[in-house]
């Protein structure tokens, strides 16, 4: 929380003055408000950020333009929802990853005192368990706990994220986006598309901070977990390879330019700041975050191993030796060779997701404009 909570007040704060210093007044973001969604009758409260005075009014566009807010940011009652819904999807994701092991032994006792653990259910077949519980169901209260665990801290996602996303729509209801270029909207394009590219073709290439399964065709090793006519070995994450040669964080890092690039995509407007911004903070915050657990081995992360393995635990301080948060900073310093990472480079991996990723950034922005 100390470390989230600042650096998501500075990028907002930051963002909103970028915004008034470098938009054209009469688009300013948030300023231009759509006067058939409107009401006349809710009281909705703006604040002038140029000179700090708190103003309410009906909503009425020409009230706005009477009170002298056509010129600087506006923040409308859904814009501090969103900013309430996204700090808590960050904040309660870092919080509960930061108390994980504790949460899990919780959770374990309550299915063991609530006579739900050893009960004999498995997963489908098609349905790949992780290399502690194999398929089994609640086997025991230790692994009852974790999967507990898994269930809750989506359920925490779907429901803080979902209500942010919410908050989002009806303030980009009520506002009008700013303009940008045909240059800089290509530009944006491909930095979004590029970034889904790189998270996409770390599906194929993940890391063990990450959940991301492998599979192979035969077991390697005791960790290895069968799924049909396939096998789960996490195991092989452990070895750098890739794009984990590149950064420990190839899933969750390229959310920062994704990020950044949709906020002037999708409009420009305070929410988008709040939203895709958010996002972006709380994605390099959450590395950071689980980094630092790794270093003072507060639990496991990402991949779930056995508990009480020491020969994991050096593997993956072996890993995170030879790895960089920063992008390219091990090849740069000679951990990691570069003509490795271009030979090992997922390239087809990476070409396909940003083919895709093109076209899910243009049917997103459909959608929200």
């Amino acid at each position: 929380y100390s470390f989230f909570l600042p650096v998501l007040y500075i990028v907002l704060k930051s963002s909103m003055c970028v915004s008034a210093l470098c938009v054209r007044p009469s688009i300013v973001a948030g300023i231009q408000l759509r006067p058939n969604k409107i009401s006349t009758t809710k009281k909705r409260v703006f604040r002038d950020l140029s000179c700090g005075n708190l103003c309410v009014g009906s909503g009425r566009k020409a009230d706005l333009t009477r009170r002298g807010l056509t010129s600087s940011l506006v923040i409308l009652q859904e814009d501090l929802s969103l900013a309430f819904w996204i700090t808590s999807f960050a904040s309660s994701h870092i919080g509960m990853s930061s108390v994980r092991d504790s949460l899990i032994t919780s959770c374990g006792r309550w299915a063991n005192s609530s006579n739900l653990v050893g009960r004999g259910l498995k997963l489908p077949a098609y349905w790949p368990g992780d290399d502690v519980g194999k398929s089994d169901v609640f086997p025991d209260s230790i692994t009852a706990g974790r999967q507990i665990y898994r269930f809750g801290y989506t359920a925490v996602s779907f429901v803080t994220l979902g209500s942010a996303f919410a908050s989002y729509l009806s303030s980009t209801a009520l506002t009008v986006p700013v303009e940008i270029s045909t240059r800089d909207q290509f530009l944006f394009s491909g930095v979004a598309a590029v970034s889904f590219g790189a998270a996409i073709a770390s599906l194929f290439n993940p890391s063990p901070l990450s959940l991301v399964p492998v599979f192979v065709a035969e077991p390697e090793n005791d960790m290895a977990t069968t799924t049909g006519v396939i096998r789960r070995d996490d195991s092989i994450k452990l070895r750098a390879r890739g794009l984990t040669k590149i950064t420990r964080h190839p899933l969750i890092l390229p959310v920062l330019p994704w990020g950044c690039a949709t906020s002037y995509l999708a409009g420009g407007r305070l929410s988008e700041f709040l939203l895709f911004g958010g996002l972006a903070t709380y994605a390099v915050a959450g590395c950071a975050a689980q980094d630092l657990r790794v270093k003072k081995k507060e639990g496991s992360v990402g991949t779930v191993f056995s508990p009480d393995s020491v020969q994991n635990d050096e593997v993956l301080d072996d890993f995170f030796r030879s790895t960089s948060f920063v992008p390219f900073v091990a090849a740069l310093d000679g951990r990691q060779s570069v003509k490795e990472i271009i030979l090992e480079f997922p390239l087809l991996g990476f070409c396909f997701g940003t083919f895709i990723g093109w076209f899910i950034e243009k049917y997103l922005l459909q959608y929200l404009l």
